[in-house]
């Protein structure tokens, strides 16, 4: 494994790691109720992600929770983790 480089302040929005990257949660950024919802779905501080499909500029399907989940890369972008391995 190899560990991924990180922007200044220790973290990097999901939308940005590559499949098979596998981060942790540290913030979910706030705005018009996604962050309740995003919290309510499994992508709550300290939870564990892994990037399984990447699609640029497309949408996003990672495992949080034991559970898929597709994110719209706008979504992805509110979610903060760091932490990240790439395999």
């Amino acid at each position: 494994m190899m560990s991924m480089g990180t922007v200044s302040g220790g973290s990097l929005p999901l939308a940005f790691l590559p499949e098979g990257a596998i981060a942790t949660v540290i913030k979910v950024m706030r705005g018009r109720g996604a962050s309740k919802h995003l919290e309510d779905m499994g992508f709550a501080p300290p939870a564990t992600v892994k990037v399984l499909k990447s699609c640029p500029p497309g949408a996003m399907l990672v495992m949080v929770k034991e559970s898929r989940v597709a994110l719209s890369r706008d979504m992805a972008m509110k979610i903060l983790v760091g932490s990240i391995e790439e395999l």
